[in-house]
Order: C-alpha cells, then sequence, then structure tokens
C-alpha cells in the first residue's frame, strides 16, 4: 500500500466545490422549516428529492446509513426493459421501462451505462422452445423501438465465441436482446449530487429517532447522528417516508396501531473473478418465469438472483450457504464448472426488493410503486425498480401536487413543465474523456494507465478531470490503491470531500469497487480511515 502524507480536506470555500462539514449541515437541517422531508437516502428518496428540488421546493433527505447503502447498491446493475413481464402479458409496462431506460442510457446518464447485449440459452427438455424465445427477444426489442438492434436467434457455436465459458451440451440455438448496465451505488451518488445541485441539503448517517407532530400532524423528524450522536431535529411542511425494506418501521412511529403495507423479497448475488473475456451476458430461463443472470460486469463476472420472501430484520440480510449453492447450481445449467469454481468468488451481497402486501409467489410480483398516506399525513412510498427511478420520482411529485389543501402550495412547478430528460453531473461521452485524461495525464505527475482512465471516466463522467487534478497535485493520490484494481488514491480524498463520505465502507463498497473485487485489504483500510480522519 501506499504510504500517503496527510491529505486535507479540499478547500471550504463555495468555488473549490467541498461539502459543507456534518456540523454545518446539521445547522442549517434544523434552522429552516423545509417543504419536504425525504426520510430515506436509497434511489427512491433521492430520486423524489431531486425531483422535488428541481420543482423549486426547499428540500432535505436523510438516511440512517449511506446513500444507497442497501438495496439501491445490491441490484442486478440492471437498467432493462424486464424480459420476463412479457410472460405475463404486461406489454405495456415493458413499454414504458425500455422508454425510462433508453433515457437514462443515452440522455440522462449516458457516461454511467452502458449498452450489453444479452443471450438467452435454449436447452433440450428447458421451460421455453427456439421458436418461443425467437419471438419474445423480437417483440421485446420492438417494444423498444429496435432501438438496441432486432432480437434474433443465433447458433450455439457463434455464441460461444461470445461468451467462451458457455456450456453447449444440448444446447439448441440462443436469442439475442440488449439491454443496459451500469454501477447502481455510482449513479445514485450521481443523483443525489444533481439534488444538492439543485438546492436539496442531504446529510447520511444520520437516523430517525421519532417524528414531530402538530395538531396530530407529522411536521418533521427528530434524528441522531450516527457519526457522533449528536441529536437535532428537522421541521417540515410534509415528510416522504422513503425508507424501503423499512418503511413500515417508520409509518408504526407515526400510527403504532398500522398494518403492514409491503413484504419483502430477497435477491443475492455472487461476484467472481473471470476466467476469459465475456462479450455478452446469458440470461438462462430456470422455469416458466424465472432467469438466472451471468453478468460481466466491470471486470468480473456477476451471477444471481434469487428471489424469496424475507421476514427477518431488514438489517440481518445477507447472503447464505443455501444461496450460494442455490445461485452455483443454477448458473450451472449454461456456464461452464472451470467458471463457477469457488475459489473465483470474491464477494457476495443480497438485498430486499419491496412488493406490495398480499398473497403469492415473489417471483410473479410486478415492481409496483405503491404511495399511501397516513393518519397523521406523512407520505409513504415504496417499490419499484432501479430503472424507472425517474419515472418513480415523478409519480411521487405528481401525488403531492394533487394533495388536498395543497400542502406543498399551489405556487410548486409542475412536473409537466420541467424538462423530463434532464442530465446528471459528468454527462459526457465517457470514450473522449477517457481519450483526454491519457493524453493530458502525467503533467506533472505520473502517466494515468489506460484501465484507470476507463474507470474514472465511466464512473464519473467529466468529473474525472476533477479527480486528475488532484492526483496531478499530489503524485501520490495518482498511485493505485491495490496493484489489481483500476481506483486511485485520489478517489478517496474526492469521495471524502464531495460525495459524503463518512466510512471506510462508504468509500471501498460504494464510492469505488475494492469491496466487490475482495481488494479491501486491512492495509488499505487503514489508508482509507487515515485519510478519511484527515479531512475532519
Amino acid at each position: 500500500m501506499t504510504t500517503l502524507q496527510s491529505v486535507p480536506a479540499l478547500g471550504t470555500h463555495p468555488a473549490s466545490g467541498s461539502l459543507p462539514s456534518r456540523a454545518e449541515t446539521r445547522e442549517q437541517l434544523s434552522k429552516a422549516t423545509y417543504d419536504l422531508l425525504v426520510i430515506g437516502g436509497g434511489i427512491l428518496g433521492i430520486s423524489t428529492a431531486w425531483h422535488a428540488a428541481q420543482s423549486g421546493l426547499r428540500v432535505a433527505l436523510v438516511d440512517a446509513g449511506d446513500f444507497a447503502g442497501a438495496t439501491s447498491s445490491a441490484s442486478s446493475k440492471l437498467l432493462h426493459g424486464g424480459l420476463r413481464y412479457l410472460q405475463t402479458g404486461a406489454v405495456k409496462l415493458v413499454a414504458e421501462n425500455h422508454f425510462e431506460r433508453r433515457a437514462v442510457s443515452r440522455q440522462v446518464a449516458p457516461h454511467l451505462a452502458n449498452p450489453l447485449t444479452f443471450y438467452l440459452p435454449v436447452y433440450k427438455g428447458g421451460p421455453h422452445g427456439a421458436a418461443k424465445l425467437g419471438a419474445g427477444v423480437f417483440a421485446y426489442s420492438a417494444l423498444s423501438a429496435f432501438g438496441d438492434g432486432v432480437g434474433h436467434v443465433i447458433s450455439p457455436a457463434r455464441a460461444q465465441r461470445d461468451v467462451p465459458e458457455l456450456r453447449t451440451d444440448n444446447l439448441k440455438a440462443v436469442a439475442v436482446y440488449g439491454d443496459d448496465q451500469m454501477n447502481d451505488a455510482r449513479m445514485a451518488l450521481m443523483t443525489v449530487r444533481a439534488a444538492v445541485d439543485a438546492g436539496a441539503v442531504v446529510l447520511n448517517h444520520a437516523a430517525v429517532t421519532g417524528l414531530r407532530f402538530t395538531k396530530g400532524r407529522v411536521t418533521g423528524a427528530e434524528l441522531e447522528d450516527r457519526q457522533d450522536d449528536t441529536e437535532f431535529g428537522v421541521n417540515a411542511r410534509l415528510v416522504l417516508n422513503a425508507t424501503g425494506p423499512w418503511v413500515d418501521h417508520l409509518r408504526k412511529l407515526e400510527d403504532p396501531a398500522s398494518a403492514p403495507s409491503i413484504r419483502l423479497s430477497k435477491g443475492a448475488h455472487l461476484v467472481l473473478k473471470r476466467t476469459r473475456p465475456w462479450k455478452a451476458a446469458l440470461a438462462t430461463p430456470i422455469d416458466k418465469y424465472r432467469i438466472t443472470f451471468a453478468l460481466p460486469w466491470e471486470d468480473m463476472l456477476l451471477l444471481g438472483t434469487t428471489d424469496e420472501e424475507y421476514e427477518g430484520d431488514p438489517a440481518d440480510v445477507a447472503v447464505t450457504e443455501k444461496d450460494t449453492a442455490q445461485i452455483l447450481d443454477e448458473a450451472a445449467f449454461s456456464v461452464r464448472d472451470q467458471q463457477l469454481s469457488r475459489d473465483l468468488i470474491t464477494y457476495s451481497f443480497a438485498g430486499l426488493r419491496v412488493l406490495p402486501g398480499g398473497p403469492g409467489d415473489t417471483s410473479k410480483a410486478k415492481r409496483e410503486t405503491v404511495v399511501t398516506e397516513g393518519r397523521g399525513g406523512m407520505l409513504s412510498v415504496a417499490g419499484g425498480k432501479w430503472t424507472t427511478f425517474r419515472h418513480i420520482g415523478r409519480t411521487v411529485m405528481n401525488k403531492l401536487a394533487e394533495l388536498p389543501g395543497h400542502p406543498l402550495g399551489e405556487d410548486m412547478e409542475p412536473m409537466a413543465r420541467l424538462p423530463k430528460k434532464v442530465p446528471l453531473p459528468g454527462i459526457a461521452n465517457p470514450n473522449a474523456v477517457a481519450h483526454r485524461l491519457l493524453v493530458d495525464g502525467g503533467t506533472p505527475g505520473p502517466r494515468m494507465s489506460a484501465d484507470t482512465a476507463r474507470h474514472l471516466a465511466t464512473h464519473y463522467g467529466s468529473l474525472s478531470f476533477d479527480i486528475a487534478r488532484l492526483a496531478n497535485e499530489n503524485p501520490a493520490l495518482g498511485e493505485r490503491i491495490h496493484p489489481d484494481a483500476p481506483e486511485i488514491w485520489a478517489q478517496v480524498a474526492y469521495a471524502r470531500d464531495r460525495e459524503w463520505a463518512e466510512t471506510a465502507d462508504d468509500v471501498l463498497r460504494r464510492r469505488t469497487t475494492l469491496t466487490i473485487r475482495g481488494l479491501a485489504t486491512d492495509d488499505i483500510r487503514a489508508g482509507v480511515e487515515d485519510m478519511l480522519a484527515d479531512g475532519r
């Protein structure tokens, strides 16, 4: 590990771009009355805060942990139309999902999303035939206006050239379609930044300990800063409960008699080192409704996902030995054994899908967004999926505008009058950014490697140049955090000063990919903690 000299925080002058301190943010939150307090920093709450700030509202956003610290950074990393929904006849839903997917990957965040070709193998004795899947992927691509090409069927030999670890025994044909993928934690952080740029005030690691009431109406929250145990409160005209798996916990604080409104489905994933390069992903049917994924992501392989009802404490969700065995067994339908060795596993993670309450198999449930109002006037929002995060934000805002008595004021800018495809910060062509980083790098610091340039360009967009400047000003920050990963120490300083990173896990699990790669060693963790402490 590189021995870094003390790296103080970037200047606190507004022009430097550094964030206010936690104490300054707490004071700001305590002294104002906000139009909207969003409790929950997953992508659903973040998107709502972003759209609310764009509407001209005074917005505050708090989370007990880190932004995207739970399910929002434990997804399959996909922006997709939802091929399996065609099985249930949800044609309109697939078309809407495709519209949102294309908007995010083409206009809103092309620097954070990238196209991914999917191969859907058809095996002898499998749940679907080649003709059916061929027709399905054609219809799927048609609902995307053929923006990713025409869904079609190819030979096993052609597919194996792109996916060398594809199992070809009894393989009859391979259907092909297109979707997109992303780094979910980075996408969420950029959306937080967009919300702040629009005027929102945000604070992570701030837990709600109680709600404030005025004449029986919820008018704010009591909070505790988990970094130093400071207690403070926030007043708001309206409170939105966007706590995901914890949504019913917060509803109980509003009304102890409230009935459960959701149920939870656990999704687990494994991350493995790749034995050879993959040029496409595999989506393998397990039964009539379920698909298991093998996704090339970063330079690793992501396997999953499980789908089973979860009734425990959301904070305790984790990948079990049963999950690991199931994922590897299901992957083995289409992936060769040498790629599925347990020795290749670098990390595993699990998240909880929030589904509307009610009976039925969770694997068949639609990912609907549900907005409810409690007896104290607190709105609770739950459900949805990553692909439609912008749509969910707009949906919630439209609901707020329709509330009786217009508690947020009649002068709130309606969603219909705002731009529909506002880009996230850093928007730029990642290929152009990577090229410029390579051309401009090395003066006066060390020359940037190609994989680092590409990594920065596809995780920060044009904001990569701010990180490159840090490395040029302090050559030690231009060195790799670990020799087997593209990240450099300048990203840690940047995460600390401009991306709300407070803990080593914030940096290693969500601002970078070191933990997922299995490279967050004790020495690296200590170096990150030292750098975080230097900025306090």
